[in-house]
């Protein structure tokens, strides 16, 4: 989860105490429609809310990105469509993919009543330009403002691939607010302004609550009133809240959420997967990486003797999709996976050919059944974040699985903190974690975020760019590179190609299965939701973008 993608993507609540939750959100429960205007309740996050609404940081609360502040396009991470104008309504490229030229939509107000121009577009991504810690996409676009309406990104080099990230994944910020901005890197943004369907009116600890924007430029929208944004603190508590009532949407992970839900008309559930949980490898041990999944074969080894489908059925729930390993997702992006030997992962075990690799490399079989080469034994330790139910589970039948093959594996559970700071550090052996949600499905967002050697740094620096695994392939790094300076897809193929090849042979980041991404309705206040036949929007609650998508489409209930 990572939303970020990554860090969002995650959407198991934290088993803690329920007793605790269950208290807190009776105290901010949504009211029912009537006199003081329709207000539903979302969940947010897990645990204790940390006040951050700055559009630029990595861990700020969910609907700041998409909600309160917005890009200027929106890509439908649901589907393959063009993008939607948001603050812009046209752009276009010189011949050579080095300017981009942007049309800003006119009579857009941000929410302090001040008007929203092109100088404010011009000034973020200058802003983002002059400050590294906030330029965590790798973007060079510098920016001027044309007229009051018009602004021209410019690139050092053919920036075709850079499209989507510029202008589907930075939300725009107020010059006449951010110019006097201390530090952009650590601002809270208690006071946030900006040109979203909603505006922050509360926060504490526990929730946060958003009002709509009445000088929203998109004609009679929102037309929910209030969305408080609340912390839910276990799975149980969550699902008690979504069947009292209590909560309106929420993206959590639902143990028999069929049996949950048969009962209760009101409420609703979509699946959306797109994101591929695999194990995170610390790979590279020219970076600083230490054990022995630096070494290809402990990899390949781990990547056949996991049996797929019986992961799935006991920590999946049955709702998991199939992996490749191409990390591009198999069905939607057909069109991408270059060699149909590389579509999909095995969906059983084969631990004879698990063995016969281990066999090759060195490693031998102990006294205790688990191998060693060197003097060095082959045991493994695998994170993951306490409370993650169905990353716990998977990690609890890896062990067995991969015994049989001698590799011990070590299960540890930590708080979301410590594990993502390993993860960053590179202060780990194995991690659980996913891998999808770009700017747009075509595979360059991927492979450059997780692949490109220009996304890591050693162990011991945070590799917030992406590439936790330390994964450095010169080969993978000029085929990105050609890649992202073309808009010509059959060159982007023959690219994608000779990546696929590298890293399903590599495997720093062994895939399991695509993920299943259950989002829970309740119909009793709002209607409108995303539907399996209408995905209108990517429905999850902590998806940036899609999220205000979703918002200033309800419509209250009648």
């Amino acid at each position: 989860m990572s939303l970020k993608s990554r860090r969002g993507a995650r959407s198991i609540l934290a088993l803690a105490s329920l007793a605790t939750a269950a208290l807190a959100l009776s105290a901010c429960s949504p009211a029912a429609s009537g006199a003081g205007g329709t207000s539903i309740t979302v969940t947010a996050s897990t645990g204790t809310l940390t006040e951050n609404f700055n559009p630029f940081s990595p861990t700020a609360l969910p609907s700041t990105n998409g909600v309160i502040f917005e890009p200027l396009y929106w890509y439908n991470a649901a589907s393959d469509e063009p993008p939607t104008p948001i603050l812009a309504t046209d752009f276009s490229w010189n011949d050579d993919g080095t300017e981009l030229t942007v049309t800003t939509r006119e009579g857009v107000k941000w929410s302090d009543g001040e008007d929203f121009t092109a100088a404010d577009v011009a000034f973020t991504y200058n802003l983002v330009a002059e400050t590294p810690e906030l330029n965590t996409s790798g973007s060079a676009a510098t920016a001027e403002a044309i007229d009051d309406t018009t602004v021209v990104l410019h690139f050092p080099e053919p920036s075709f691939m850079q499209e989507p990230s510029v202008l589907g994944n930075r939300g725009i910020v107020p010059e006449h607010i951010w110019k006097d901005v201390a530090d952009p890197t650590t601002e809270v943004n208690s006071d946030a302004v900006g040109t979203g369907p909603f505006i922050l009116e509360e926060f504490t600890a526990q929730s946060y609550l958003l009002e709509k924007n009445d000088q929203y430029w998109d004609e009679g929208k929102p037309a929910i009133d209030k969305v408080r944004f609340v912390s839910l603190d276990s799975a149980d508590a969550a699902a008690a809240a979504l069947i009292a009532g209590n909560v309106d949407w929420m993206s959590s992970y639902l143990p028999d959420l069929e049996q949950l839900l048969k009962d209760h008309d009101n409420l609703s559930y979509v699946n959306t997967p797109a994101l591929t949980t695999s194990i995170f490898t610390c790979s590279n041990a020219e970076l600083g990486c230490t054990g022995p999944q630096t070494d290809p074969a402990v990899r390949q080894a781990i990547y056949h003797a996991i049996n797929r489908d019986q992961l799935n059925q006991l920590a999946g729930g049955g709702f998991a999709g199939t992996s490749s390993p191409t990390m591009v997702i198999p069905g939607r992006d057909d069109n991408w996976i270059t060699d149909p030997e590389l579509s999909t992962s095995p969906s059983s075990a084969d631990v004879d050919e698990a063995s016969a690799i281990l066999d090759a490399a060195g490693w031998v079989t102990g006294a205790d059944g688990i191998r060693e080469k060197n003097g060095e034994r082959l045991s493994l330790t695998v994170q993951t974040v306490s409370g993650w139910s169905d990353y716990i589970s998977l990690n609890d039948a890896m062990s067995q699985q991969l015994a049989e093959v001698g590799i011990e594996l070590n299960p540890v559970q930590l708080a979301w903190n410590e594990w993502n700071n390993n993860q960053m550090m590179g202060t780990f052996q194995l991690s659980l974690d996913s891998i999808g949600l770009q700017p747009s499905n075509n595979p360059y967002f991927v492979y450059n975020k997780w692949y490109a050697t220009s996304q890591t740094l050693p162990v011991g620096e945070s590799a917030s760019a992406g590439n936790s695994s330390r994964y450095s392939n010169p080969v993978v790094d000029d085929a990105i590179h050609a890649a992202a300076v073309t808009i010509d897809e059959a060159t982007q193929k023959a690219q994608y190609a000779t990546i696929q090849a590298e890293i399903a042979r590599d495997l720093p980041y062994i895939p399991i299965y695509v993920n299943s991404m259950l989002t829970e309705f309740n119909t009793d206040r709002a209607t409108g939701w995303p539907t399996n036949d209408d995905k209108f929007a990517l429905p999850a609650t902590w998806k940036n973008w899609d999220n205000g998508i979703v918002l200033k489409e309800l419509q209250p209930a009648k």
